[in-house]
């Protein structure tokens, strides 16, 4: 990345602004804007999120929100009520209070005389979900967003549930925010009532993952603040983006679809990553075609932002398999509607066990196949949302293949090239009432390495909706159809595509209650990818993005080593097979502000054997802030276990104070399994 010190304008920083909220509650802003501001008014961009402004994002936020103002822009970056400095307590995502308060936040910004009264919100994850949701209860002064990583429907696509199957990404969530939740405010900021404050947050604790889990299936829970409810309540122009090693690549390519307003679409190859910090690379120029469209739709710039295509994608060129990429060979292409005209489907039949090509003329017989996988299909699954740190994507599929069954193409004759959303349709049947079918869409290299492309899930008992599912009736023959994430992918000539299916996908998935053995007929059961041209003209003719750029980041000093950990290991003894993850930050010291930070976070899923009983996940979290006269430690740890009738919550929080316990809390609830 290229920092760059010479702005447009210069650049004045207010710390620890307080905004009051109706009840009462004061919310804690860092402000950055024109010096000249303060006689010429300027528009003001918020990003609002939960993860503390003054320590945790500071370094990343300096990056892009002075880069903003210097360009024009009063940039805001709030503390969510109850996390940093603002007072009062987070109890859960997407609230309606949430929204509320930043309906207020956005009233206030527009009354400042540095503010000319027009605003915006930007962000990633939890900041683009809050632009979004805020966006579609139009308050007056809104007239555009910017989002990365989001999705417009909580229950279908994001990190709790998938085709009505249960995430283990839905634990690793909760234990994420059970610890961001209970931290404390800096008393250099609030002062004395810093403990008042934190006790406050302690005392309203829980685990989140409690009330998701008692959420199995789409309810009013999950409407709330789904924009896929009523697309027509956004009427604001939006730029959208995210990246295909993301969990949200769905939701840009079905906000351009389903919305009627100035809308542009980019996707990448990252993980959960601004595009500017894009990983793997390329990481693009993305702040600059954010200050243009704030230029655009804040102060009526005509600088031709909604020219070119509607969409731009990177097709990724086919990679061996690895955990991790610092680059993903491609090309931008452009789509100028979605729909996109360029792109057909192609079907390929189930056919004498292989993966026919479309072109095929020989008839469907009604054979039949079938599949109980082991517990370990999976093991080298990947997050369902790659952060790149530890490595996480997925990894050579040949073993997971070794559990599922598979069909693949005949080594191609030609390039393909798919971008979108590939789906599965099959006739299954099963010997218990709930099964999942997990699918994989891999691309196979002449020497045998599998890498995989995408996936989809489904929970069988979902096959008609997900509002009120039904289990199976054993034996019974289905139709279902498994809908994949989608992707843009290029197979190169002499590569097979393979198609595998598996009835466990553990742990990215929590399983079913109990092995399941899945018959899958050929006959009426197909693939069908997405295909576009490889020769498409007006690719040739994009315009590049620039070069990554921002602003410096602070100085921070690093005070001990981070620690990465990505282990399988399998106890051929006792078959105990665990998966530990470990991402340690390490103590590192803000000398801004003097606070010393430490976050470590485990995640850790273990089974024995072919024990469906047996499966575990753990979440455990130690996050730690220091200055020379203040030393305080929250500690959390989530388990989540299972049986065949209901879900099994243990879970802690303890809180330090120079290292004596101040606060200690547990639970242990069961709630029955509905359909999952």
């Amino acid at each position: 990345m290229r920092y760059v010190d010479q702005l447009p304008c210069a650049v004045k920083e207010e710390n620890n602004v307080t905004i009051p909220m109706p009840d009462g509650v004061q919310l804690s802003a860092r402000i950055w804007r024109p010096t000249a501001s303060d006689a010429e008014p300027v528009p003001a961009v918020l990003e609002y999120i939960p993860y503390r402004k003054n320590d945790l994002t500071s370094t990343r936020d300096a990056i892009h929100h002075p880069y903003i103002a210097g360009h024009g822009y009063a940039c805001v970056r709030v503390d969510v009520r109850g996390t940093g400095e603002s007072e009062g307590v987070l109890l859960d995502e997407y609230l309606e209070q949430e929204q509320s308060d930043a309906e207020t936040v956005l009233a206030w910004l527009a009354e400042q005389p540095w503010c000319d009264g027009s605003t915006g919100m930007m962000g990633i994850s939890w900041g683009a979900f809050a632009a979004l949701q805020v966006a579609a209860r139009r308050p007056p002064s809104l007239r555009a967003i910017c989002i990365s990583s989001f999705t417009d429907d909580r229950y279908a696509d994001d990190m709790h549930y998938l085709g009505g199957a249960m995430l283990s990404d839905n634990l690793a969530e909760a234990g994420t925010m059970f610890a961001y939740a209970t931290c404390p405010p800096d008393p250099a900021v609030v002062g004395e009532r810093w403990r008042e404050m934190w006790r406050e947050r302690m005392d309203a604790a829980r685990p989140w993952v409690l009330e998701w889990l008692r959420h199995q299936q789409r309810d009013d829970y999950w409407r709330h603040a789904s924009l896929s409810e009523d697309y027509s309540a956004l009427r604001c122009p939006v730029l959208a983006s995210s990246g295909w090693a993301d969990g949200y690549s769905n939701a840009v390519t079905r906000l351009l679809s389903h919305v009627d307003v100035p809308r542009k679409g980019l996707i990448g190859p990252w993980s959960h990553k601004l595009p500017h910090l894009g990983e793997p690379g390329p990481a693009i120029g993305y702040l600059q075609e954010v200050v243009r469209w704030w230029d655009h739709w804040l102060k009526g710039a005509d600088n031709g932002v909604m020219d070119g295509p509607m969409l731009k994608a990177w097709m990724q060129e086919s990679v061996p398999p690895s955990t991790s990429y610092e680059e993903r060979p491609g090309r931008w292409v452009g789509e100028p509607s979605w729909p996109s005209p360029n792109i057909g489907e192609s079907v390929f039949p189930l056919l004498d066990g292989t993966l026919g090509m479309p072109d095929d003329g020989s008839e469907q017989e009604d054979r039949v196949h079938t599949v109980q996988s082991p517990l370990s299909v999976g093991q080298f699954a990947g997050k369902w949302a790659s952060y790149n740190a530890p490595p996480d994507l997925p990894y050579d599929q040949r073993e997971e293949d070794g559990g599922s069954l598979v069909f693949q193409t005949a080594p191609l004759a030609g390039r393909m090239e798919i971008l979108g959303a590939p789906s599965v349709v099959v006739e299954v049947s099963a010997d218990a009432p709930l099964a999942q079918l997990n699918v994989r869409l891999s691309d196979v290299a002449p020497d045998g390495r599998s890498t995989r492309v995408t996936y989809g899930v489904l929970n069988l008992a979902h096959r008609d909706g997900e509002e009120a599912p039904e289990a199976l009736e054993p034996g019974r023959r289905y139709r279902v159809r498994v809908p994949l994430h989608s992707v843009a992918q290029a197979f190169p000539a002499g590569h097979r595509i393979r198609l595998s299916l598996s009835t466990s996908y553990w742990p990215l998935v929590w399983p079913a209650p109990e092995p399941v053995l899945l018959s899958v007929y050929e006959r009426g059961s197909s693939l069908t990818l997405p295909v576009r041209p490889a020769d498409v003209p007006q690719d040739a003719a994009l315009a590049p993005f620039g070069e990554p750029e921002g602003c410096a980041p602070p100085a921070v000093t690093r005070l001990s080593e981070p620690e990465q950990a990505w282990t399988v290991s399998r106890d051929l003894v006792h078959y105990r097979s665990v998966l530990d993850i470990v991402k340690d930050l390490g103590l590192q010291r803000y000398e801004a502000n003097g606070i010393e930070t430490g976050l470590r976070a485990r995640e850790q899923y273990s089974w024995v054997g072919e024990d469906f009983g047996s499966v575990r996940g753990e979440s455990a979290w130690e996050m730690r802030f220091r200055r020379s006269d203040w030393d305080v430690r929250v500690d959390t740890r989530t388990v989540l276990t299972s049986d065949e009738e209901a879900f099994h919550v243990d879970a802690t929080l303890d809180g330090y104070e120079a290292g004596r316990r101040v606060f200690s809390r547990t639970w242990n609830e069961r709630i029955p399994r509905e359909n999952v």
